[in-house]
C-alpha cells in the first residue's frame, strides 16, 4: 500500500510499504478514506521532535473497518469509524479515571517521568518511537490497537469532512475551553488562529463565552477566524498583543487565554541564542506566547496551553503565574472523554467544523501539502488527504 513517511526533517515521501496486519486480538484494520495534516505533525517535519527511522505519519484519520481481531465486539467489517489520536487500552488505572492520554499499556516507553528523550505517557498514532512507534493514518490503511475502545461509528448521513476533526483538533480546542469552566459571558482570547485555535473559538461560543478574540500574524488566518468563528481579531505584527487585550478589557485582561501556538511561535532568534537554546539549555522553540498569555490574562483568570512544548524551558514565568493567581491546564486532549458529546453537537448542527478546510489533496500530493502548510502559503489553513 501507499503511505506518507518521514525520512528526516523536511523530507516526507509517499512510499510503498507492507499492508498492516492484525497483531493482537483487540486490533482492527481500517481502510482510510480521509486523513489530515495536523500542526503537531509539523513538529516532526521540522525536526523539533526527533524520529530516527522512517515512520508513517498522521494521527487524524477515519475510514472503513476491513478486519477485526477475535476480541473486538463493538466493530465489524464495513463499519465507518473515526479514530481518536491517543491510543488507549480502556482498562488501566488511567483509562478508568478518564485519562486516556496517560494509558499505561499502549506505549512501551511509558513511565511516570517525562522529558524530551525520557519516559512518555500513552501512545499516539504516527508520532515517533517515543510515543509507541505506531504507524499513523496518512496511508491507505492503518492498524488500530484497542479497537473496541477508541474508534467511534459515524452516521452515513455525515460526510468525512464533517466528522474527521473529531480525531483531534475539535476535542483539543474543546478541552482547552472546558478546563476553564466558563460560567457565561467571559472574554476568551486565543493566541493562534490555526486549526486548533479555530476549534477553540467555536468551542468558546458553545460553552458560553461573551467575547472571543483571535490573535495571529497571518492575515488569512485572522480573516478565517472572523468568518467561521465570529471572532474579534488582533494582528500581532501591527499591535502589541498584551497592550491590545488590556485595552479591549478595561485594563483587566481576558478571563481565559488559550495558547494554541506552542513552541513553534514565529520568533526572531539570533544565531547565538539558537545555539545556546539547543546546546546549553536543551530547549527548542520559543516561550514567547506563554509570556504574552500569562501577561494578558486577568488576575485569577485561566490559561489553557494547547500548543506543544517538548522540553524544559528557562525563564518560565512561574512567579508571574503565582502573583496573578492564574489557573492553568496543559496537555494532550483526552479525546475519548469528549468525542461522543462532540459527535452529537455536529449531528445537531450546533458545531460546524468543515468550514476551515482550504485544501483537499490526493495522498500522492501529501509532501506538497506539508510544504504549504508549514510555510503558510496558498492561504493554507487545513489540508485533507484522500488515499
Amino acid at each position: 500500500m501507499k503511505a506518507l513517511r518521514i525520512h528526516k526533517p523536511k523530507d516526507v515521501r509517499v512510499d510503498n510499504v507492507d499492508d498492516p496486519k492484525i497483531e493482537s486480538a483487540r486490533d482492527a484494520i481500517i481502510r482510510v478514506t480521509s486523513t489530515a495534516i495536523c500542526g503537531s505533525d509539523l513538529h516532526m517535519y521540522n525536526g523539533l521532535v526527533p524520529q530516527p527511522r522512517p515512520m508513517t505519519m498522521g494521527h487524524e484519520f477515519m475510514g472503513i473497518v476491513e478486519e477485526v481481531g477475535s476480541e473486538v465486539e463493538r466493530l465489524k467489517k464495513g463499519d465507518r469509524v473515526v479514530v481518536p489520536f491517543p491510543i488507549a487500552c480502556g482498562w488501566c488505572w488511567f483509562c478508568r479515571h478518564d485519562l486516556p492520554t496517560a494509558c499505561e499499556n499502549s506505549n512501551p516507553n511509558y513511565g511516570p517521568r517525562s522529558g524530551l528523550l525520557k519516559e512518555k505517557g500513552g501512545a499516539l498514532f504516527g508520532y515517533t518511537d517515543l510515543y509507541g512507534g505506531y504507524d499513523g493514518g496518512q496511508a491507505e490503511a492503518v492498524r488500530v490497537p484497542y479497537a473496541d475502545y477508541g474508534p467511534r461509528k459515524v452516521p452515513d448521513s455525515l460526510t468525512d469532512e464533517q466528522v474527521l476533526f473529531l480525531t483531534d483538533i475539535l476535542p483539543t480546542g474543546w478541552t482547552g475551553i472546558d478546563k476553564a469552566r466558563l460560567k457565561g459571558g467571559e472574554t476568551v482570547a486565543i493566541f493562534g488562529a490555526g486549526p486548533v485555535g479555530l476549534m477553540a473559538m467555536k468551542a468558546a461560543w458553545v460553552q458560553g463565552a461573551g467575547r472571543v478574540i483571535a490573535l495571529d500574524r497571518q492575515g488569512y488566518r485572522l480573516e478565517t477566524a472572523r468568518r467561521v468563528a465570529d471572532a474579534e481579531t488582533i494582528d500581532v505584527d501591527d499591535n502589541d498583543p498584551v497592550d491590545r487585550i488590556l485595552e479591549m478589557t478595561n485594563n483587566m485582561g481576558a478571563d481565559v487565554v488559550v495558547d494554541a501556538v506552542g513552541m513553534e511561535a514565529e520568533h526572531d532568534l539570533g544565531v547565538l541564542e539558537r545555539v545556546q537554546d539547543i546546546v546549553m539549555k536543551h530547549q527548542g522553540g520559543s516561550l514567547e506566547v506563554i509570556h504574552q498569555a500569562v501577561t494578558s490574562v486577568r488576575r485569577g483568570g485561566f490559561l489553557s496551553v494547547l500548543g506543544v512544548y517538548t522540553t524544559e524551558y528557562d525563564n518560565f514565568p512561574l512567579g508571574q503565574i503565582m502573583d496573578k493567581g492564574i489557573g492553568m491546564w496543559a496537555g494532550q486532549a483526552p479525546v475519548h472523554n469528549y468525542i461522543d458529546l462532540l459527535l452529537d453537537l455536529i449531528v445537531s448542527g450546533k458545531v460546524k467544523v468543515d468550514d476551515i478546510i482550504t485544501h483537499t489533496l490526493p495522498l500522492e500530493q501529501a509532501p506538497h501539502g506539508y510544504d504549504i502548510f508549514n510555510k503558510k502559503e496558498e492561504d493554507c489553513v487545513k489540508v485533507i488527504l484522500k488515499p
